[in-house]
């Protein structure tokens, strides 16, 4: 295995011949000019520091790694550093829930309030008056597990404000957080609009919990993450694995990169959220590069035994009708997918039918089934511009020669 790891520009230089790992159908010399283009940006203060990954007929093509994990201690990055993907966490969630349609445990059309008791009598907005109240009626139908999965709920997108902290102390169970959000009116009448839900997401994890009878967590881990030898991705990240977790960073007031504080969302990461209850369904994940291109090939490849090809095709195809959906251009969101839905969309050069998702951080992670490519994009950078994302997904597909 080769890999850049980039301690100074010139032993970053020496290494980039030996970086590229090869797959069919990919151009070794196109692939190459990614560490060169995030050296780039490394040098440019943009970012601190970047693991790629490209992937293509189940071979890894390239796998990156350059800039630093840590400026401040001088630490490289590598190909196992260990992230927060925050929203990349998401589909996760989506394919526990199809996991247990598969196995009858619930229908994506089931009402929330058939899992979740507490969700009944949830009201909607009706009416938002210039003094901050508002008005109250009975929705025109309950909201669905499909209303979660596509963010078209109306569940708010962030924690009431009594609950702010939870984003960054972490301090209640999952269980305890749904509970307070089933109390929450929603803020439209479901599936007459998209809005990106973070609590959406959390309930299905409680769904999760409740369906299977384990921790959110729990679940996760021994359905998918060992099923698939993803070794490093957790929601609570063991002591031993501490040193390998890159710091998040943002443009401090001078232009230079600073450490992101305990403001951020996950708290200051290298406090590595001491004392937390809370798993975040809707952005908690650690993981790598290299497990989750290992949990991407799965749903490229059919399922593995883990979710029906049945179940990946509904994911993945447009579930939001005419709302105007997802956060890239011309996209639609599937069940906790965002989709390319039409040669609009391929302005990265991703295929129309590819689905993908990013996180808060700037990370970001796609599978392209017509080009039968996985690509993997890890930062961690707050309020970036999205830029060096999209020269990634270009370059990675102007690599493909076939």
């Amino acid at each position: 295995m080769a890999l850049v790891s980039t301690v100074n520009k010139r032993l970053c230089v020496a290494l980039l011949a030996v970086a590229v790992w090869g797959a069919p159908g990919m151009d070794p010399a196109v692939l190459g000019r990614i560490p060169k283009r995030m050296q780039e940006l490394v040098d440019a203060g943009v970012l601190s520091g970047a693991v790629t990954l490209v992937q293509r007929h189940g071979a890894v093509a390239s796998l990156e790694a350059v800039g630093w994990a840590d400026i401040e201690a001088k630490k490289p990055m590598k190909a196992d550093t260990i992230f927060q993907v925050m929203s990349m966490t998401k589909p996760f969630v989506g394919t526990a829930i199809m996991m247990l349609a598969d196995e009858g445990k619930l229908a994506i059309g089931d009402a929330v309030e058939k899992h979740l008791p507490e969700f009944r009598g949830q009201m909607v907005t009706a009416k938002k008056n210039d003094d901050g109240s508002f008005l109250l009626k009975k929705p025109a139908r309950v909201i669905t597990i499909h209303d979660l999965m596509t963010h078209s709920s109306g569940m708010s997108y962030l924690p009431p404000a009594g609950m702010k902290e939870l984003n960054t102390t972490m301090e209640r169970t999952l269980a305890d957080a749904v509970l307070l959000y089933s109390q929450m009116p929603l803020e439209f009448e479901p599936g007459s609009k998209w809005q990106y839900s973070n609590l959406g997401i959390a309930i299905l994890g409680r769904i999760i919990e409740v369906r299977s009878g384990m921790p959110f967590e729990k679940f996760l881990e021994t359905r998918i993450f060992q099923p698939l030898g993803m070794k490093d991705s957790h929601f609570f990240l063991p002591a031993e694995k501490h040193s390998r977790l890159a710091a998040i960073y943002k443009k401090g007031p001078d232009g230079k990169l600073v450490k992101a504080g305990e403001e951020t969302l996950g708290g200051y990461a290298l406090n590595f959220r001491k004392g937390a209850k809370y798993p975040a369904p809707e952005w908690g994940l650690y993981t790598t590069a290299q497990d989750l291109a290992a949990f991407y090939q799965m749903l490229l490849s059919g399922g593995k035994k883990l979710i029906s090809p049945s179940a990946i095709a509904v994911m993945t195809r447009k579930q939001t009708g005419q709302l105007r959906a997802g956060h890239m251009p011309n996209t639609a969101f599937g069940l906790t997918w965002e989709v390319i839905e039409d040669p609009r969309g391929e302005l990265a050069y991703l295929s129309t039918g590819t689905f993908g998702h990013g996180g808060a951080f700037g990370t970001h992670g796609w599978v392209d089934p017509k080009k039968d490519m996985v690509g993997v994009f890890l930062i961690q950078m707050t309020g970036i511009d999205p830029g060096a994302k999209y020269g990634f997904m270009q370059m990675a597909n102007a690599a493909v020669v076939d």
